[in-house]
């Protein structure tokens, strides 16, 4: 007798945990409160950080893009900057022609035309008032790998540091 008293105090306690589990799962899913200012602006800080400029201060990045620091090189000297960005990361190459086309004009780069493969490569080129951009984006199997290269117009190099 006392083996089925234990055993039904301990299958009370059990149902007991659970009902009171229950109840303040239920009960605290009725509460809704009103986001918080900090709330707001954290999301609004969030969505301000989704994109960043690196060496090219006029090139704007995704965050999903990391730098290859071993396949990039720029040159850069007084009224000069030049070489190549490289990037990497878990994007669709689809969402980034769509990011470069709509941030490179904002940022005053005129779109001068541009090459897509069905095999997974793109080539976008801009233009600004003294120097030209091709923006390489290969997709492969994990990551979509970027190549950004920034160049100044013929005319100028000739005049200057690349003469």
């Amino acid at each position: 007798m006392l083996i089925k008293t234990k055993h039904k105090r301990t299958l009370l306690l059990n149902v007991g945990v659970m009902v009171v589990f229950f109840l303040l799962l239920v009960g605290c899913g009725g509460v809704r409160s009103k986001p918080s200012e900090s709330a707001i602006e954290s999301v609004k800080e969030k969505q301000d950080t989704a994109t960043y400029y690196h060496e090219f201060e006029d090139i704007l990045l995704p965050k999903e893009l990391k730098i290859d620091n071993r396949s990039t090189y720029v040159v850069q000297a007084p009224g000069f900057l030049t070489g190549v960005l490289a990037l990497k990361g878990r994007v669709d190459r689809n969402s980034l022609i769509v990011f470069f086309k709509n941030n490179m004009e904002k940022d005053n780069w005129r779109s001068m035309g541009s090459f897509k493969s069905p095999r997974t490569s793109t080539i976008l080129l801009f233009q600004k008032e003294n120097r030209w951009c091709v923006i390489n984006i290969n997709e492969k199997e994990f990551y979509t790998y970027v190549e950004i290269g920034v160049a100044p117009n013929l005319d100028d190099a000739e005049s200057g540091l690349l003469k």
